[in-house]
């Protein structure tokens, strides 16, 4: 474990991030964390706390958390549909040996709209994208 804090913490949000600076100057070496700015991934904005002009410095560890962040949600967002694809054949196995008649009639009728509907997108996709390499698109 290392004994040096980084220079920022951000406190992640739905959108982004709370961004603070930490700072550990004061002799009882207690944590301040002291709020600069605000990141929001969805648009890419950076907005300064009150009234405070971030540095470069700043600005370019709050981009290059930004890029970071979003290489990590693009990742679990593609873990999480691999994930769906285990638990849709989880399903299929516990639909097929396990439930009840009961359970079946809970189920069945949100599951074949759902999966209807993203067999629907999927099919769509999957010929925008034959047509597009066919130079067809």
């Amino acid at each position: 474990m290392s004994t040096e804090l980084p220079p920022y913490y951000f406190r992640v949000r739905d959108n982004g991030a709370f961004v603070f600076k930490v700072l550990t100057a004061d002799r009882a070496r207690r944590i301040e964390l002291e709020q600069i700015a605000v990141a929001n991934t969805r648009n890419g904005e950076i907005k300064p706390h009150g009234e405070r002009e971030l540095t470069p410095e700043e600005l370019e560890a709050i981009r290059n958390w930004m890029a970071d962040r979003a290489e990590v949600q693009a990742a679990r967002e593609v873990d999480d549909i691999l994930r769906t694809v285990d638990t849709l054949n989880q399903t299929t196995h516990w639909a097929q040996s396990k439930a009840a008649d009961d359970d079946l009639d809970l189920v069945t009728d949100h599951l074949l709209l759902a999966m209807h509907d993203l067999r629907s997108v999927l099919v769509r996709k999957k010929a925008d994208r034959v047509l597009k390499a066919r130079g067809m698109a």
